[in-house]
């Protein structure tokens, strides 16, 4: 049985943007079934978890064959037995692979960068004078990846694949600005990607744990 670990709960600003949601996303255009174990922040430093995730992260992944962590490599590795998720000819693969690893090394650095500032650093003078810098090194970048989608629908032979979900995800990380909606072909790709009912399911099911940890929470005078 495949396992995938995910989070009891997160702050609002990272409800819908932890990396499990990559694993469960990739597995319900699959079709594949899961358990998911939940772990809350003082499991990530444990012996037992480390020896799974040396980081301490979420996702960590387990089949009947692999242990493994790092999400992207798990899509990939769920991408390879997945004709949903990657096609079957070597050139075909070869592209899924390429976008795949552009998501995560070429676009989401500059959008983690951005994050990081706003999320946790707008009081630091540092960060007040990096964030106009690295906002415009992203719109460069994004302004990139839109013409390399051009008219397609996605990314790997304009055939939904493996690299949307990545591509997706890190565009994703952006919601909290209007950057992506300055690009009228990225924003309407995320819109695209994020109304197939295989996202729709796994953002349910990464949201539900964190509802239920919130209703049960007493209330604070």
């Amino acid at each position: 049985m495949i396992q995938v670990t995910a989070f009891k709960w997160v702050p609002d600003f990272a409800q819908g943007s932890v990396r499990d949601i990559r694993v469960r996303w990739a597995l319900e255009e699959a079709g594949l079934g899961y358990e998911e174990r939940l772990i809350d922040f003082a499991d990530q430093s444990t012996p037992a978890y480390r020896a799974q995730q040396p980081f301490g992260q979420v996702p960590a992944y387990s089949d009947d064959k692999v242990h493994m962590f790092e999400s992207g490599a798990i899509v990939l590795w769920i991408a390879q037995k997945s004709a949903a998720l990657m096609p079957a000819d070597d050139a075909g693969r070869a592209m899924v692979m390429t976008w795949l690893f552009a998501a995560m090394n070429s676009v989401e650095p500059f959008v983690a960068e951005l994050a990081g500032i706003d999320f946790f650093n707008t009081d630091k003078v540092w960060a007040v004078e990096r964030r106009p810098e690295i906002e415009a090194a992203l719109r460069g970048r994004l302004g990139e990846l839109q013409d390399a989608l051009g008219d397609n629908q996605w990314f790997a032979n304009n055939r939904f694949s493996a690299a949307d979900i990545l591509m997706t995800h890190v565009l994703r990380d952006l919601r909290h600005t209007d950057i992506v909606s300055s690009f009228p072909q990225l924003f309407a790709y995320v819109v695209r990607a994020e109304a197939r009912p295989a996202f729709q399911r796994a953002l349910a099911d990464q949201l539900k744990p964190f509802r239920e940890y919130e209703a049960g929470k007493p209330e604070t005078a």
